[in-house]
């Protein structure tokens, strides 16, 4: 039986995810307002030097801790060493697409297929520099991300045109239909590789985050505190992910209006 997963965008486009197979569907059509409220998030994205700055920051982290690892051999030298990177908003820069539907205010989900297929997403800033050094001190690199297997040739296409290392069949590995999550594909890699950094912009992309609550998400951050910066490196992502799927519980079957009373209910205000 298929797990079902209702999400919505950050772009408020209500969607109905299978998580066995990662398809979307459009269940319900929002306001447009429920679009335009991404603006400021999309916003922030392309255009603050914060954004920018916290990307370099993440991988200059990664270099002094791959460094660090490296020159103090501190991992299991009976296995080869890699690092584990998320694609979307860590590698690749999709926010041109998330913007289309605040610009347009309307979309399907299914077009992420569409841009995908353009394999035209640019690079968020340090991912190549960290990679190149990665790739020249012989570790080496995965790509684990929750793009579906149909979208590997357009991924590894993108992938090679910015001129990312290490961009094959072996070391991109995208979902299948039977899984739920990225665990998988870690564990697999695992069995031939110490496994020194991981990067991502959610959670998931780390190990004991899938599913959790908003509550449950915050709790498991807070037992893994000293592993970020250390062996976890978290990128900014405000346009999507599943810290906001979680705060609806995952439960896309409710109607636009409640979920936009949830998204105001979890705002933290004080009485003027």
């Amino acid at each position: 039986m298929k797990k079902l997963i209702i999400s919505v965008s950050a772009a408020g486009l209500i969607l109905l995810f299978s998580a066995s197979s990662g398809y979307a569907e459009t269940i319900t059509k929002p306001p447009t307002r429920l679009y335009e409220q991404n603006t400021m998030s999309i916003l922030w994205f392309q255009n603050s030097g914060e954004a920018k700055a916290l990307y370099f920051q993440g991988y200059n982290i990664g270099k002094m801790r791959l460094d660090e690892i490296l020159r103090k051999k501190q991992y299991n030298r009976a296995l080869k060493p890699a690092i584990v990177l998320d694609i979307d908003e860590t590698i690749l820069d999709n926010s041109p697409h998330q913007a289309s539907y605040v610009v347009n205010g309307k979309g399907d989900p299914r077009d992420w297929s569409k841009w995908i297929k353009r394999a035209d997403a640019k690079l968020l800033p340090g991912a190549l520099d960290f990679l190149r050094y990665a790739d020249s001190k012989g570790v080496e690199i995965f790509y684990i991300s929750n793009r579906q297997e149909a979208a590997k040739e357009s991924t590894i296409k993108n992938l090679q045109k910015v001129g990312v290392p290490q961009a094959d069949a072996n070391h991109v590995l995208l979902q299948q239909e039977s899984e739920n999550g990225k665990e998988n594909r870690r564990q697999q890699v695992a069995k031939t590789h110490d496994i020194l950094l991981l990067f991502g912009d959610n959670l998931g992309d780390f190990s004991g985050f899938d599913g959790l609550t908003d509550r449950g998400r915050l709790e498991t951050v807070n037992k893994l505190k000293e592993e970020f910066g250390k062996k976890l490196i978290v990128f900014p992502n405000p346009m999507y992910g599943d810290w906001e799927g979680a705060i609806y519980d995952f439960n896309l079957k409710k109607p636009w209006q409640e979920i936009e009373k949830i998204r105001r209910d979890h705002l933290q205000t004080y009485e003027p």
